[in-house]
């Protein structure tokens, strides 16, 4: 196979930093194949990536050292500019790409700036359109596009340029199941239709497992493992070893073969999970238990109600009609649904952000309405997606006593406070820091100690997951987890249904504004046809724990991989 870019012995220090982001890298990427790279957050991924198109060292400076070829260009020798007629770049956020104010501008842009003919240019748009499936947009601004859309937007604007090899940085991080599969599934195509040679760097397991020709796996700027997606993705210890999560599949029947079982080659895609399962339960697995579905029962006071809620914007959306729903003290409760389906208007207007166009929403049987600001502060707290955009002080402690001043508190109490919500989050030692200087995870917790300080007795964690490695994902639910066991009800919003099992007891299923199902955590998920209705996708678990109740005739609505595993024992012969 011939090579587009090849990595000669690469290391790399950004300006003032004293470690190396990349240690000692050689790399060589094949034409037309979809190489993925794997890595925990800091391992060099996106460092490695910006090395192919010159904007490593180029843009950044610092101390560059060995060879990097793109195309048998030298990425040292010419400009970023030159190189990116070989090489395309799309990003984590298609935001912050899309720059014009119509999707057949957006294309033409860097083509303009390359001083590409009119003739030409014009040609090129539908072709790239239809090559991203987005076919009839051309005069659609960018903003009216759906999440999915506009990355297959700045995926075209891309190919426009005619490169010869793509560069996907966590593309469908910000995306639900949906708009990431119609990504993945656009990548796939210009791959194997058009040749493009694709490098992707994506936590989605699954779908590099179904996807990707080839995996690279960082760690700490070093290259620990290069393979097929069957061969890394089957060495979990590796993987575990490395903070990354294997596919639910791999997972699986990892824990079978840990149970006894003769499973020589772990399946790592949902296809042959499948295979693998009907042919083991037709031999020696006899089973062992199965789960009940689980019956919620109410026990508690209502704490947060909305009664008929519907919102409408002033363009004339229907966001959210007559949704009417209970959250109860003490409870953890998860709201899943696509893009669009009315997640965060109905969580703006539990923090009285907006004001229903009909019916209210109550705290305790108070009206919204009448709530202050201060009142609600006290009652409800919010995460979001971001954590940097909450922040705005100099320190971390006035981070945390930033509210309890606002709502006049004395300094003996605020001291008091700030210590003790500090502490629970352990983030004592670094009172005196600027928030900004901590890693992103301290980052979140900073936010979640200002809100405790305000002791609310309901905290929504809005999309807390996007963006993060799974060591990130599973440290922020942790500390939900430790909220909830504090008697805080918490109220999650995400797309991330596989990390969802080990802390939510309660699914809200919304979509199109209103909410289709509102049930049990184990019966909400075994509602595949109505999830998939909302373009959401069940963990693999919950897949294959189907059509193992297919197989045996018998209900198992098992969640995750450990409990799948735990329902066969092994019959020795």
């Amino acid at each position: 196979m011939n090579i587009i870019a090849n990595l000669d012995k690469v290391s790399y220090f950004y300006p003032n930093s004293k470690e190396p982001v990349l240690r000692d890298v050689s790399l060589e990427v094949y034409e037309g194949e979809f190489l993925g790279i794997i890595g925990a957050t800091g391992a060099g991924k996106t460092t490695l990536c910006l090395t192919l198109n010159g904007i490593v060292p180029q843009f950044y400076g610092g101390r560059f050292f060995g060879y990097v070829t793109v195309a048998g260009l030298d990425t040292l020798k010419y400009r970023v500019s030159h190189l990116a007629a070989y090489v395309g770049a799309v990003f984590e956020d298609p935001e912050t790409q899309l720059i014009s104010t119509s999707v057949e501008n957006e294309i033409a842009f860097a083509l303009e700036n390359l001083c590409v003919d009119r003739e030409e240019i014009i040609a090129r748009i539908p072709h790239v359109l239809e090559a991203v499936r987005l076919e009839g947009t051309e005069n659609k601004h960018p903003q009216e596009l759906s999440g999915g859309q506009k990355q297959r937007l700045a995926i075209a604007a891309a190919l426009a340029l005619q490169p010869r090899l793509l560069i996907l940085d966590e593309p469908t991080s910000q995306l639900d199941p949906i708009g990431s599969m119609e990504v993945f599934s656009t990548v796939k195509e210009l791959n194997q239709e058009l040749g493009v040679t694709i490098v992707m760097v994506s936590h989605a397991a699954e779908e590099m497992a179904e996807f990707s020709d080839r995996l690279i796996l960082l760690s700490e700027g070093e290259v620990i493992a290069t393979g097929k997606p069957h061969e890394i993705y089957s060495e979990i210890d590796l993987l575990e070893t490395h903070y990354l999560r294997p596919p639910q599949v791999a997972k699986t029947f990892y824990n079978l073969k840990q149970r006894g079982l003769d499973i020589s080659n772990i399946p790592v895609t949902l296809e042959n999970g499948i295979h693998c399962l009907k042919t083991l339960q037709n031999n020696n697995i006899t089973q062992n238990f199965k789960l009940e579905t689980d019956s919620y029962r109410v026990d508690k006071n209502t704490l947060l109600e909305t009664n008929n809620l519907t919102h409408i914007y002033e363009d004339g959306t229907e966001a959210l009609y007559n949704v009417s729903l209970k959250i109860y003290e003490g409870e953890y409760c998860l709201i899943i649904g696509q893009n669009g389906a009315g997640k965060s208007t109905l969580v703006k207007h539990f923090l009285s952000l907006l004001e229903p166009t009909k019916g209210r929403v109550k705290i305790r049987d108070k009206d919204t309405k009448v709530l202050s600001v201060s009142d609600l502060a006290k009652s409800i707290g919010y995460v979001g997606q971001n954590p940097d955009n909450q922040i705005f002080s100099m320190t971390v402690e006035e981070e945390v006593a930033f509210a309890l001043n606002n709502v006049g508190y004395d300094q003996k109490k605020i001291e008091a406070k700030v210590t003790q919500t500090l502490e629970e989050m352990g983030l004592l030692q670094n009172r005196k820091d600027h928030p900004l200087s901590l890693p992103k995870g301290d980052r979140a917790r900073i936010i979640i100690a200002a809100i405790l300080a305000m002791e609310p007795e309901i905290i929504i964690f809005d999309e807390p997951t996007t963006g993060q490695d799974y060591k990130g994902s599973r440290a922020i639910l942790e500390v939900s987890r430790q909220l909830h066991e504090m008697g805080k009800t918490i109220i999650v919003i995400t797309h991330h249904l596989y990390l969802m099992p080990d802390y939510a007891e309660r699914v809200i299923i919304m979509g199109k504004g209103a909410v289709l199902l509102d049930a049990p955590i184990r019966e909400a998920y075994h509602q595949t046809e109505l999830l998939k209705s909302t373009y959401l996708t069940p963990p693999q678990a919950v897949l294959l724990s189907q059509n193992l109740s297919k197989f045996k005739n018998e209900n198992y609505p098992m969640l995750t991989p450990n409990e799948l595993a735990e329902c066969f024992s092994y019959d020795e012969v």
